[in-house]
């Protein structure tokens, strides 16, 4: 781990969970809580951007999606390689046309927010203070299945509901990713401090109740852009 890394972020948030714990008198698992919610407030603005894009190509997907499959219905039936070339063109002048970026995933608030959470991650990893305490039914240093299975089916739901935000397209290249996800969360937690699960389910629940704004604050206009097209 690289000086600067440990000194900016580790440092600064061990340090904010031992401050937050002493207002709640040593508690750890209510600083843990808190500060999550925090920097899940931080990030909010970001990925609320990122859903509002992410609806926006969902929509343009789903007015161009009749000439999309007519398009790739003929490619497939096509033996003739420069056929094949031609329609692609078509293909991805009709991409232009509205407008859509087929490669464009939303990955910068994924590559701007990891730095964040890995050194919040280290913060509850390295700190003996925090695995000398319990919370709850369990104690923050030692591993605990309850909690551990938690936060799995709370990353399998954040991942269920976040899918309704994106096109079927994306739904099929990131249904690996998806699953994938809560499985490894909860076999890294079965060896892992209660704190990490703790810290997972917690912004866990976020992510789904941040995806359902985003719904309600971007798919109540859906209704209105065909119309829009249709006018152009």
């Amino acid at each position: 781990m690289s000086n600067f890394f440990q000194t900016v972020l580790v440092n600064n948030f061990t340090n904010a969970i031992h401050g937050i714990a002493m207002v709640f008198n040593g508690n750890f698992g209510l600083s843990i809580i808190l500060l999550t919610l925090i920097i899940r407030l931080i990030l909010l603005p970001l990925m609320l951007k990122q859903y509002k894009n992410q609806q926006q190509m969902k929509e343009k997907m789903e007015i161009l999606k009749p000439e999309l499959d007519e398009i790739q219905a003929k490619i497939k039936k096509t033996k003739d390689s420069k056929e094949q070339q031609k329609l692609q063109q078509d293909m991805f002048g009709l991409y232009k046309k509205h407008g859509v970026n087929p490669l464009s995933v939303g990955c910068l608030p994924m590559l701007i927010q990891m730095p964040i959470l890995m050194g919040f991650y280290y913060a509850i990893k390295g700190s003996e203070e925090i695995a000398s305490h319990s919370f709850l039914w369990f104690s923050l240093g030692e591993s605990d299945i309850w909690i551990t299975a938690l936060a799995g089916l709370v990353y399998y739901l954040q991942y269920k509901v976040s899918m309704s935000n994106v096109t079927r397209e994306q739904q099929q290249q990131m249904k690996m990713m998806g699953l994938l996800s809560p499985i490894m969360i909860v076999m890294f937690s079965f060896s892992a401090p209660a704190a990490l699960p703790l810290y997972w389910t917690v912004g866990g629940i976020f992510l789904i109740l941040q995806s359902l704004l985003g719904k309600w604050l971007y798919q109540s206009n859906a209704t209105l852009l065909p119309t829009k097209v249709e006018k152009a």
